[in-house]
């Protein structure tokens, strides 16, 4: 298994994170099934205040820039990055790794 990090931060407007969590506790089936296709076994998110944590662990054969731009081509996952996007203060068309930053394993 591998896993990733990532971190995010919202936009400022408590109205907007609120929003963005609700989103998040009814991810679109469409979304999770296409997760599990490229490969990605669990993701989580985390808040403390705007900034976001990620954690998804993958299957060993997982080549991030390969399975997220296939992850990106599958049923409503664009709709469902468009509709979030409002909340992380980026554009509509931007892909995930435009918007989330790799972070690096030091412990």
């Amino acid at each position: 298994m591998k896993r990733f990090c990532q971190t995010l931060t919202l936009v400022d407007d408590g109205e907007m994170m609120a929003k963005y969590v609700e989103a998040h506790r009814h991810v679109w089936p469409e979304v999770i099934a296409g997760q599990r296709e490229v490969g990605i076994l669990d993701m989580q998110i985390y808040r403390r205040g705007r900034q976001l944590f990620m954690i998804m662990d993958t299957v060993d054969d997982f080549d991030f820039e390969r399975d997220m731009a296939r992850l990106a081509t599958l049923p409503r996952q664009a709709e469902w990055e468009a509709y979030v996007s409002r909340f992380q203060g980026c554009a509509a068309g931007a892909r995930s790794d435009e918007k989330w930053a790799r972070m690096e394993r030091i412990f």
